[in-house]
């Protein structure tokens, strides 16, 4: 398998920190999963790039040879991905808009509907993107803009607006014991085994874990998942149970799984997503419009 471009700028971010814990702070994932990345990446290329020593890393003689080659080898695919962008955005003017599943509520349609009448030389690509994984798009200039649930990763450099504020409901397999109850509450929860966003998704996977809540009692992980099917064919096989929004337990209501109140934790929020200091103009617009779809 090929190295990927996502392995060299984690190895670069590394070789410039010299310490995986400010490493992973800078690229918002965890440091454990930065160094499953770094060990994937010695293992392909058949070489120990760090030393490991109690203040931090070394890079060896492998690790400083890769470098001055993987700098060359980002820059050249920055500016070929710029160039692209450029020929694109001025051809068709398009705006990507990264989602993970269908948000509903009639948001998508009345958003797109308006921007196309006040921006008629624009049209709108959607691009599903994994689970978690909206708000990386935007970061990684995949995506202009996102719908996607907070919170964001931390210190991300990313403005949000909330369009959407609902109940957090959790979602049982059929056959589960906890349906016999109106309402389910954070202490039954507590040692079932949870579906799980990957590791990449930073602080939205422990808000969908509901980690603050838990007051210290350690998560049980049934499975990771990557996408709206994957979590329905885990609860339709009983691997484990996961919290949903109150409006998406609607929309993808199956006959696998069924849903019940939480009371008493904090609702989900899904908002527009944009990066800091990205003031084109049809940006912008697309971001009022996401507010009017859901103040009208």
């Amino acid at each position: 398998m090929d190295v990927s471009l996502r392995d060299l700028r984690f190895f670069l971010v590394v070789a410039e920190e010299l310490h995986l814990t400010r490493a992973a702070q800078r690229l918002f994932i965890s440091q454990p999963g930065l160094s499953r990345q770094i060990h994937a990446l010695e293992l392909q290329v058949h070489a120990p790039l760090f030393d490991r020593r109690p203040n931090g890393l070394v890079l060896t003689a492998a690790g400083q040879a890769l470098v001055e080659h993987a700098r060359r080898v980002i820059q050249t695919w920055d500016e070929t991905q710029r160039a692209v962008a450029e020929a694109e955005s001025e051809s068709s003017r398009t705006l990507v808009v990264a989602l993970t599943i269908s948000v509903g509520r009639g948001l998508l349609p009345a958003i797109t509907t308006t921007f196309s009448q006040r921006r008629p030389g624009h049209r709108v690509n959607v691009r599903q993107v994994p689970l978690g994984g909206e708000a990386a798009a935007v970061l990684e200039g995949r995506a202009d803009v996102a719908l996607c649930w907070l919170p964001l990763p931390h210190d991300a450099p990313l403005h949000a607006r909330v369009l959407v504020t609902e109940p957090r409901h959790i979602a049982l397999p059929a056959t589960h014991r906890l349906t016999a109850q109106a309402e389910v509450t954070m202490t039954d929860l507590l040692d079932e085994p949870f579906l799980a966003l990957p590791e990449s998704a930073g602080p939205v996977r422990d808000y969908w874990l509901a980690t603050e809540e838990r007051q210290g009692h350690p998560v049980r992980i049934g499975t990771v998942v990557h996408g709206p099917e994957e979590v329905i064919e885990a609860l339709g096989r009983g691997i484990g149970v996961a919290f949903i929004a109150a409006g998406n337990a609607e929309l993808f209501r199956r006959p696998e799984f069924t849903t019940r109140p939480v009371p008493n934790i904090p609702p989900g929020e899904l908002a527009i997503v944009w990066r800091h200091q990205d003031s084109r103009p049809a940006v912008q617009e697309f971001v009022r419009c996401c507010s009017g779809a859901v103040s009208s």
